[in-house]
């Protein structure tokens, strides 16, 4: 099974991935640089593939890595987050798929209209969809959280949540039962979540964490 690991350099993160005689997958344009006996395959895109990368900001393409040795994705001052697909289909956010085992399969989600359309994300809203079995690797702005949901509901503000299993329902709604309460609370529309299942929420940008911690940690005179 193809290793991935998160490895860090001077405040920078970036994905290796270890292959022996297998294949794993990355974002377009996402390698930094190679070794060992691997080679980069780039399948023809799938119809639907071609409709939403037209429809979203959604690459055609996602490059195979097959062959034995490492595949080192470029750095970055966010982070990333692994998570294992064991057979339950997930959907990503936008931009939220970095790489993946070559056994997990990539597809394409269309989320609600009603919901896409309170949402702010136009008429039609295509998404990464994942499944199979194996690794995946999300671009994550900062740490991640996984809640699980068990028959429950769970809203969340704005784009918060960057992966989630395909079994539950999204919507998108206002925080309050009434549309006074909604206007005096000065909260957003929210995306609402419920059923049983699990989600990925992203909540503090590691650049903000370091912040934080600089300024608690600074001298006062």
């Amino acid at each position: 099974m193809a290793e991935f690991d998160i490895i860090e350099l001077e405040g920078q993160r970036r994905v290796r991935m270890r292959i022996a005689d297998e294949s794993v997958r990355a974002e377009a344009g996402a390698m930094s640089h190679m070794s060992g006996q691997v080679e980069i395959f780039t399948p023809p895109p799938s119809p639907g593939a071609v409709m939403a990368s037209l429809l979203s900001d959604e690459p055609m393409i996602r490059p195979r890595y097959h062959g034995t040795g490492e595949v080192l994705l470029e750095a970055s001052f966010g982070g990333y987050h692994v998570f294992d697909v064991d057979g339950e289909p997930w959907v990503l956010e936008r931009g939220a798929y970095w790489a993946s085992d070559g056994r997990v399969k990539l597809g394409v989600h269309r989320e609600p209209f009603s919901a896409s359309f309170w949402a702010g994300d136009g008429l039609v809203n295509f998404q990464t969809k994942v499944s199979g079995r194996g690794r995946v690797v999300l671009n994550a702005p900062g740490p991640v959280e996984e809640v699980r949901l068990d028959n429950s509901r769970i809203a969340v503000e704005g784009k918060l949540v960057i992966a989630r299993t395909l079994g539950l329902t999204y919507t998108v709604k206002r925080p309050t039962r009434s549309l006074l309460g909604y206007y005096l609370s000065r909260e957003a529309m929210v995306r609402s979540f419920s059923g049983t299942g699990r989600v990925l929420i992203c909540v503090t940008p590691f650049w903000s964490e370091r912040l934080f911690k600089a300024v608690e940690t600074r001298p006062r005179w």
